[in-house]
C-alpha cells in the first residue's frame, strides 16, 4: 500500500530534527566541531594572544600601582591573569555549547597502568608540600599560590585536555596521536616565557617538562574518566613545585622530593608509547562529521 508505516514515520521525524539542530547551529559552532590540529592550534595562539593582551591592559597597570606592597605581587602577578585566561575559556565554551560535554565522561576508557601517569605527580606534589618551610614562605604567599594553582590548573587544563582533545578527537585521530598533539600545544605555550626574560636552556627544559607532564595529565585524564581530576591534580602540582624551589626545608625530603621533575619527564616520554585506542566520539544530531 502507499501508506508510510512506524519506520519510515520515526525516519522523517528523525531528519526533521536533524535539520532543526543544523539550522540551530552557527557558522561559528559548526567551525569549531569539525575538529583538526590546525584548529587546536588556532585556538591555543588566540588563547594565548588574549591572555597575553589582557595581562598587558589590565594586569600590568594593576601590578604598577601596587610595587611597593609585596603582599600583592602573587596575587597580581599570578592569580589574575590565569583567572582572567579561564574567563576566557569558559566563554569560549559557551559559545561553542562544550562545557556541559567537556566535563561529561570520557568516550575512551583507560588502561591500570595508566595509574602511573597520577601517582607519579601526585606522589612528588605530596613530597613538595611535605618539605616546604611554611615560616619563611608566610601565609599570603603560601594561600596566593594555593589559590593561583586552581586557576592554572583549570585554565590550562580546560585548554590542552579540554578543548584541544575535543577538537582531536572530532577530527578522529587515534588517542597517541591525541596525546602527542595536545601535549605538545600545552608545552608550546610556555615558550612565552623567554618573553619575560627566561633564559633559553631553562625555557628548553621546562618545554619537554611540560611536554611530559602534558602526558600524564592526558593519562589521568583517560584513567579518572574525568577532566576534575587532571585539573586539580596540576593544580597541586605548580604551587607545590613554586613553593619548594623557593622555600625549601631542611633535610633529605626537600632533595628527594626535587628529583620529581626527571621521574615526570622520564614516565611522559616512555608511556607515550604505551598509549592505544581510539575514540568512538560521534557528532551530535546536526553536527558535522569529522574532516
Amino acid at each position: 500500500m502507499g501508506t508510510r508505516g512506524p519506520t519510515g514515520a520515526a525516519r522523517l521525524g528523525e531528519e526533521a530534527l536533524m535539520m532543526h539542530h543544523t539550522e540551530s547551529h552557527s557558522a561559528w559552532q559548526r567551525f569549531w566541531e569539525r575538529g583538526g590540529w590546525w584548529r587546536a592550534l588556532l585556538l591555543v595562539a588566540v588563547y594565548y594572544g588574549l591572555y597575553q593582551g589582557l595581562a598587558v591592559l589590565v594586569v600590568s597597570p594593576l601590578a604598577a600601582a601596587n610595587r611597593d606592597n609585596p603582599d600583592a605581587n602573587i596575587w597580581l602577578s599570578y592569580a589574575l591573569p590565569i583567572a582572567l585566561g579561564g574567563v576566557i575559556l569558559v566563554v569560549f565554551g559557551l559559545s561553542v555549547r562544550w562545557l556541559r560535554e567537556l566535563f561529561g565522561p570520557q568516550p575512551v576508557h583507560g588502561r591500570w597502568w595508566m595509574w602511573i601517569g597520577v601517582a607519579i605527580p601526585l606522589i612528588f606534589a605530596v613530597l613538595h608540600f611535605a618539605a616546604i618551610d611554611y615560616g619563611a614562605a608566610g601565609t599570603n604567599l603560601v594561600l596566593g599560590w594555593l589559590v593561583s594553582g586552581l586557576f592554572i590548573g583549570f585554565a590550562e587544563e580546560v585548554l590542552a585536555r579540554g578543548f584541544v582533545v575535543q577538537l582531536l578527537r572530532r577530527a578522529g585521530y587515534r588517542e597517541i596521536a591525541v596525546a602527542t598533539i595536545s601535549a605538545a600545544l600545552f608545552s608550546a605555550l610556555h615558550a612565552g616565557n623567554l618573553l619575560g626574560g627566561q633564559d633559553l636552556l631553562t625555557t628548553l627544559i621546562q618545554l619537554v617538562y611540560t611536554f611530559a607532564f602534558g602526558i600524564l595529565m592526558y593519562l589521568t585524564l583517560r584513567v579518572t574518566g574525568n577532566l576534575i581530576w587532571p585539573i586539580l591534580l596540576h593544580a597541586a602540582t605548580d604551587p607545590s613545585t613554586a613553593l619548594l624551589a623557593e622555600f625549601p626545608g631542611g633535610g633529605g625530603l626537600a632533595a628527594f622530593a626535587g628529583l620529581g621533575n626527571f621521574f615526570v619527564i622520564g614516565a611522559g616520554l616512555i608511556l607515550l608509547f604505551c598509549i592505544r585506542g581510539h575514540s568512538e566520539w560521534k557528532p551530535r544530531a546536526g553536527e558535522p562529521h569529522p574532516e
